[in-house]
């Protein structure tokens, strides 16, 4: 089992952003020979601090103005020519404008190019639907040569960006704006293809990626006060899943509720969905944003107004055991 945060660790809110360009600067240190490629979000990308973490980052940053398609064709060349390229941008903008190229350029041709938005959500808050990609697992999911990674804290986001240089080919790495609470210790090393158990439990399965953990774990602490045992597993790798860890808690759990800061359709639930009606079929309900565009607030009432909460996960692991 991987090791979770400290309760003193806990208490404490980071973007999973913030990682992106601190371990972009880690990675150079080591050798791996980075690059990053934005559009003009430099700052809120934090693909700046690469570029100002030593002097000879500072050539390893391109930008490439408001120009997502290009970014993403720069990054390919850059591939090309022996880097392992990461590319920035808004995940409205970095996956939605830029598909065609990530498909037919990066995907096709099976390159070592790293989709790294951030701003991916609802956590955008204010910037409101336009901004608010909810799409973009499906998106990236459906893909070809693409593997999908959901970090849940800033730790597994620093875990997931490392993953990725380690993993040849394209990946497809979410993050968010808002702060979150810490889950993982500061130094946790995730795998890819790997689900990780982080409450045992015996009446029903929350199986949930990226700030959604942190509402599954809530939401068992509050079903534990009504004598609720909850499994809570963190699918933070929703492309390739960890089927055999999903289905084993099933089986014992004998119901299932999925919970993701993202359309409920293609995202994660339907992934596990696909997973179980193969291998063990059992009652599921989704949690997740029902078919529609985001809207403007602060992140924490969006969270209430889509029932994408922990009370909202309550509500779903009672249908879900209602319907064993």
């Amino acid at each position: 089992m991987v090791k979770l945060a400290s309760a003193e660790m806990a208490e404490k809110r980071l973007a999973t952003r913030a990682a992106f360009g601190a371990t972009l600067a880690e990675l150079a240190e080591e050798g791996v020979p980075v690059v990053a490629v934005d559009a003009d979000l430099t700052g809120s990308t934090t693909t700046k601090k690469f570029a100002a973490a030593a002097p000879e980052n500072a050539d390893k940053l391109f930008n490439c103005g408001i120009a997502e398609q290009n970014m993403i064709d720069v990054a390919a060349g850059l591939a090309l020519t022996g880097h392992v390229a990461y590319t920035g941008s808004f995940a409205v903008f970095g996956t939605g404008r830029a598909y065609d190229q990530i498909r037919n350029t990066v995907c096709y041709s099976n390159l070592d190019v790293k989709i790294c938005p951030t701003h991916a959500g609802v956590s955008v808050g204010p910037d409101g639907g336009s901004h608010q990609m909810l799409e973009d697992v499906s998106l990236m999911r459906g893909l070809p040569n693409m593997r999908v990674l959901v970090p849940a804290d800033y730790a597994a986001a620093r875990a997931a960006i490392k993953l990725a240089a380690k993993t040849p080919g394209p990946v497809y790495v979410r993050m968010g704006r808002a702060a979150v609470p810490c889950v993982y210790d500061d130094d946790v090393e995730l795998e890819l293809g790997r689900a990780y158990v982080l409450r045992e439990g015996s009446d029903a399965t929350v199986v949930a990626c990226g700030v959604e953990i942190r509402e599954a774990l809530a939401a068992a602490d509050m079903l534990a006060e009504e004598g609720v045992s909850i499994e809570v597993i963190d699918a933070f790798s929703v492309k390739p899943l960890d089927e055999d860890t999903i289905t084993a808690s099933v089986a014992k759990t004998g119901c299932c509720v999925v919970a993701e800061e993202h359309s409920v359709h293609g995202g994660l639930g339907s992934a596990v969905a696909e997973c179980l009606a193969r291998k063990n079929p059992a009652p599921c309900e989704f949690v997740g944003v029902q078919d529609r565009f985001g809207k403007s607030g602060e992140f924490e009432e969006l969270l209430g107004y889509f029932n994408l909460d922990a009370a909202a996960i309550v509500e779903a692991v009672k249908r879900a055991r209602g319907r064993k």
